[in-house]
């Protein structure tokens, strides 16, 4: 066996780089969360084929004294702590001291920076953990880093990085999430030269949902607004309709960083688990704060992960922040049906000044052609009837921004002949354009005069109960329900499952059961885990109805079950029970969810869809509604309830137009 010696500091800061420095991303996190440190109000990043050969990170921050600089790429050199007290009560992003010198051991650096009391800035350029430069130069206030040719000198790194689409993906998520942490920084990410997202900077979450997600998520947020021992929650909660089906699109940020944390995503789930459908996942942008002496964010080298040492009480403040946002409103999805008319002459004429494409030929117009296009097409519209505001007419709006986007192009780049509007309005841009032509006001004022609002008049609320006019049954599943200007559709399945899960959990919180015997037992068959499982919360099963017996090695027997679940309950169902015991946090919250499990196995005894209703009992069921804590989603998360306004219909028969 070779002698043990030790490695060099080049070695020591390329193999320390691969716990810190995973991708381009990794680096661009890194940087950017030290301008934000730095006091910057905007922070700019540009990368070329995905960050692998260029990256610039350039902000307004405070800049570093030159006498510093070197110093900065130092491993554990940092601003930001003094001691081994200060980690208790960390307030900035970074402070590990680890970032620059292990992206100066894998890649080309180049810094440059200026502080406000300077004259001159400082240039310095380190490759691969060597110093090659430091001079004066011209340089605004701030620090601007480029960083090229990543992992050039570790190939073997290098070779399980993605393609270069990729990698432009993992940043652009990242930039996501960081505009969304720090709404009050205008964040700006060019990717091989085209702008994919501009942040104004001006401190409003929601401006940012609606630059990042667009018009519909924006147009679909409900608000949470929490704080209890300690702990303060804000921010915006996705309505169910538009849930995705994956956790991409759960942010939530602790003190101003984005984590990853099970325990987090688990209480977010846990809320929402009435609204949404299986294997749907909520939209949401949550900002946390609480005091740094229970959070401890030293446990991961990048810092996305945090450990709490009030755990049950930060899942506790997470699941209630977003169950109280949730019951705010009535959230009965509002449907409308679209029309697909056969497209007029001039329709054809006015998408074609749209798309920059006329017929079914493929060529691009000329600018000039466009605009008249343009032009005439707004006249004759003038012509023919008398256009609202602006606010509410959003394609002429937008036509009209396009035209003076397309003189404003042209007077930039005067020098350039531009013969074709295409190039100006690509497909992966023209979404972005427009959205800054069009302010987020614009939109929201013209959903607010466009739509009905269906949440001034509550369908499920006492005092509109006598003023419920039932129409009738269709299709042997369906109720309609007419409640002043809009037509309910009712699923009694669906409604009936909620009534009786609620009722249920109800009964068993205040111990109103009665147990039922099964002839013959349930033989559960477990393994150790499952047994010491059901020995720990026996007791709690045997409260709300459950009888058990032992029944030879590792097996018991189930002789009595509430008897609300008389003929219901299966070997499979216990066993699901039991299986959702298993991690940390349901085990804290063991007796709810025990009690949501037989609930909602409750719900196997609903009235079935095709199965005839009378008006009476439909009455009777509407009215057990209004006592619902959550009457508008069954517990498996489909709707109980749609709505389709009075407006809609005299839309389809033409009435309006």
């Amino acid at each position: 066996m070779s002698r043990i010696q030790v490695l060099d500091q080049i070695t020591i800061d390329k193999i320390a780089a691969g716990e810190v420095i995973e991708r381009p991303a990794s680096v661009i996190k890194e940087l950017t969360e030290n301008a934000i440190d730095a006091g910057a109000t905007a922070v700019t990043v540009e990368i070329k084929e995905g960050g692998i050969s260029l990256m610039r990170i350039a902000d307004n921050g405070c800049g570093i004294e030159r006498e510093d600089v070197r110093c900065a790429f130092l491993r554990h050199s940092t601003s930001k702590i003094r001691s081994a007290e200060d980690l208790f009560h960390i307030a900035s992003l970074g402070f590990r001291g680890e970032a620059l010198s292990s992206i100066a051991a894998v890649s080309q650096v180049e810094l440059l920076t200026k502080t406000r009391e300077d004259e001159f800035g400082t240039r310095y350029r380190i490759c691969g953990g060597k110093e090659e430069e430091l001079e004066e130069a011209a340089a605004p206030d701030g620090t601007t880093f480029l960083v090229r040719q990543l992992f050039y000198n570790t190939p073997a790194r290098k070779k399980f990085l993605k393609t270069a689409m990729t990698e432009a993906g993992h940043v652009g998520d990242l930039m996501t999430r960081l505009a969304l942490s720090h709404p009050e920084i205008s964040f700006r990410f060019i990717n091989n030269g085209q702008v994919k997202l501009h942040t104004s900077g001006n401190g409003n979450v929601k401006d940012v949902i609606y630059h990042v997600y667009g018009r519909e998520a924006a147009a679909n947020l409900l608000k949470a607004d929490y704080e209890r021992n300690g702990i303060r929650i804000t921010g915006f909660l996705g309505k169910p309709v538009i849930s995705r089906g994956n956790r991409n699109f759960e942010n939530y940020f602790v003190s101003g960083r984005y984590i990853k944390s099970n325990m987090i995503s688990k209480g977010i789930e846990d809320a929402y688990k009435d609204f949404s459908m299986q294997h749907k996942y909520p939209f949401v942008v949550l900002h946390m704060e609480l005091d740094g002496e229970h959070v401890d964010v030293n446990v991961h080298p990048a810092k996305l992960e945090v450990r709490f040492n009030n755990q049950q009480e930060v899942y506790n403040a997470v699941y209630e922040a977003v169950s109280q946002g949730l019951h705010e409103e009535e959230l009965i999805p509002h449907i409308t049906l679209e029309d697909t008319p056969r497209a007029s002459e001039e329709e054809t004429r006015q998408k074609a000044a749209y798309t920059g494409k006329s017929g079914n030929t493929g060529k691009s117009l000329p600018v000039s052609e466009a605009e008249g296009i343009v032009k005439e097409t707004a006249e004759a519209k003038k012509e023919k009837r008398k256009l609202p505001p602006p606010s509410e007419r959003d394609l002429d709006y937008f036509m009209e921004e396009m035209k003076k986007r397309v003189r404003s192009y042209h007077e930039q780049n005067s020098a350039a002949e531009v013969k074709d509007i295409s190039a100006i309005y690509k497909p992966e841009v023209q979404s972005m354009r427009i959205r800054e032509a069009v302010s987020y006001d614009v939109h929201e004022k013209s959903l607010a005069k466009g739509q009905m609002n269906l949440f001034e008049d509550k369908l499920l609320a006492p005092q509109a109960r006598p003023e419920h006019k039932i129409i009738g049954q269709v299709f042997d599943t369906y109720w309609l329900v007419e409640y002043h200007d809009n037509l309910y559709i009712i699923d009694q399945h669906a409604a009936h499952e909620r009534v009786l899960y609620e009722k249920t959990l109800k009964g068993m919180k205040t111990r109103e059961f009665t147990s039922q015997m099964v002839s013959p037992p349930i033989v559960l068959n477990l393994t150790m885990q499952e047994k010491e499982l059901l020995e720990t919360y026996m007791e709690r099963f045997i409260r709300i109805g459950f009888e058990f017996e032992e029944f030879g090695q590792d097996s018991y027997a189930v002789r009595a079950v509430p008897d609300n679940l008389f003929g219901i309950a299966k070997k499979e169902l216990l066993l699901e029970m039991l299986d959702s015991l298993s991690d940390e946090i349901s085990r804290n919250a063991a007796s709810e969810l025990i009690d949501e499990k037989v609930a909602s196995m409750s719900c196997k005894a609903a009235v079935k869809g095709n199965m005839r209703l009378s008006a009476a009992e439909m009455d009777t069921l509407i009215g057990e509604l209004l006592t619902l804590e959550n009457p508008y989603h069954c517990p498996h998360g489909r709707p109980t309830i749609i709505a389709m306004s009075k407006r809609e219909l005299e839309k389809k028969f033409k009435r309006i137009v």
